[in-house]
């Protein structure tokens, strides 16, 4: 019996790699083993961002912080230093929204900060 190479399984398994390779440049979205490979590639990349959104957020969160805690005459350490002593329990993403959103909030935070030392 003849070795069948054109299975509809051995296709829908090209097909679905193939399609997960759409919009990429050249052979790779089009030629298969060059797609496969492309496709594994930026499945790990995909996997590893994932993790690294979470610090990039952080550090944008932190840089917002800072600028807003500058403009009130604090450093980023000094205002974090003075939260926790206060026991003031907001996160660094409340925080950031603060500072980029309600900037009469957060400096209402600041001054509470400063006044209680």
């Amino acid at each position: 019996m003849p070795r069948a190479v054109n299975g509809t399984i051995h296709k829908n398994r090209r097909k679905k790699i193939l399609a997960k390779a759409k919009g990429f440049r050249g052979g790779r979205s089009k030629l298969f083993r060059t797609a496969k490979s492309a496709v594994m590639k930026a499945g790990q990349w995909a996997y590893r961002d994932r993790r690294k959104k979470k610090s990039e957020f952080r550090k944008l969160w932190i840089t917002r912080i800072n600028a807003a805690v500058r403009e009130n005459g604090m450093s980023y350490s000094k205002f974090i230093h003075a939260l926790k002593t206060h026991g003031i329990n907001l996160d660094r993403k409340t925080l950031a929204d603060l500072a980029y959103n309600h900037k009469e909030v957060f400096n209402a935070i600041v001054e509470k900060t400063k006044v209680a030392k």
